[in-house]
């Protein structure tokens, strides 16, 4: 896909967002299933089942995945996308390249062992490793644009607010 197919995409959504702002919100879900008998809990991807379970850092066996590693693929995922979407829009001349991140998290915090500890990461590093010559100022429009349009980013970076509830079947 070259700049003109994405602005052709693109561009009947865009007026559509500019005349009625409300169909532009759109509620995203994941659902999961608690496991009846283990620590566990499914979670319906779209593509596939992916049972989430405990980190070995608290207990877990290390057989399923990790909520902070699904946390940190999600990160990945959309920052991979953005970027390739914003290069596509500026004519970046991009090669290829990889996205990679990674998250200290101190299991004292979830596992309440010292009240001083975070109960999730205390810092996550997103780095982006590019096959291109492009020059250090389009590098740098690059990244602030990744950085703004990314939705995982900017909702880590500038947390909504949230709200939990629980239900019971009584």
């Amino acid at each position: 896909m070259d700049a003109q197919d994405l602005r052709a995409l693109q561009a009947p959504l865009k007026d559509k967002y500019k005349d009625a702002p409300d169909s532009a919100v759109v509620t995203l879900k994941a659902r999961g299933a608690l496991d009846d008998s283990g620590i566990a809990c499914k979670v319906e991807t779209g593509r596939a089942l992916v049972e989430a379970g405990l980190h070995p850092a608290t207990g877990g066996p290390g057989t399923q995945a990790c909520s902070g590693d699904m946390l940190l693929e999600a990160l990945v995922a959309c920052a991979g996308v953005t970027l390739k979407a914003v290069a596509t829009a500026l004519e970046f001349k991009l090669r290829g390249g990889t996205v990679s991140a990674e998250g200290d998290l101190d299991f004292r915090g979830t596992l309440g062992v010292a009240k001083d500890a975070p109960v999730g990461f205390r810092a996550i590093r997103l780095r982006f490793d590019l096959d291109t010559d492009e020059p250090a100022e389009r590098i740098a429009t690059l990244t602030k644009l990744t950085e703004r349009y990314c939705v995982v980013y900017q909702t880590l970076a500038n947390p909504p607010p949230m709200a939990l509830s629980i239900e019971t079947g009584t």
